[in-house]
């Protein structure tokens, strides 16, 4: 026991000194989540815009402040393909993929863009006998990749957030 204590002080002196510091330090108060509050989410066409849009929202927190600071716009590519065929051409197999690019934008007069990259996730699905079964597993995966976009694009703009001093 006694020689387990120095190296237990030695590896928490190492760790302490490796840089890594919270995203979100200070909570609900804290710079990255009162920069996420201040953002309003751009209405997104079709359904897939819908999903996308209402998980951004949840995963924001929007204060419902009357004038935000910046506006998240999204434009979205929701593709289905199929890639196991049978001997009788029948797809068995196919691949729903969503990508989005997004852009931060300054809601000030400038309209400055501060932040323009992408996201994107895909899922695969099996085709099976019953058109109700394979309709519902393409909107059950759509609904997943709505959420995993949505947290790529939040976890990008805190990123931001954190490394961007506020004005």
């Amino acid at each position: 026991m006694r020689r387990a204590l120095p190296a237990l002080a030695v590896a928490a002196a190492l760790l302490s000194g490796c840089g890594l510091r919270p995203l979100y330090a200070g909570g609900a108060n804290g710079a990255v989540a009162q920069s996420l509050a201040g953002i309003e989410v751009a209405p997104i066409p079709e359904r897939a815009g819908w999903l996308v849009r209402n998980a951004l929202v949840d995963r924001l927190a929007a204060s419902g402040s009357a004038a935000p600071r910046y506006r998240l716009e999204v434009e979205l590519d929701d593709q289905i393909s199929g890639f196991g065929i049978r001997t009788d051409n029948a797809v068995t197999r196919e691949r729903r993929t969503l990508r989005a690019r997004y852009r931060l934008r300054d809601a000030g007069a400038a309209n400055t863009v501060l932040l323009d990259a992408t996201a994107g996730s895909d899922a695969g699905i099996d085709v099976v006998s019953s058109e109700y079964a394979t309709i519902a597993a393409e909107q059950s995966a759509l609904e997943r990749l709505s959420g995993e976009i949505a947290d790529q694009i939040i976890a990008r703009i805190a990123l931001y957030a954190k490394r961007t001093p506020t004005p």
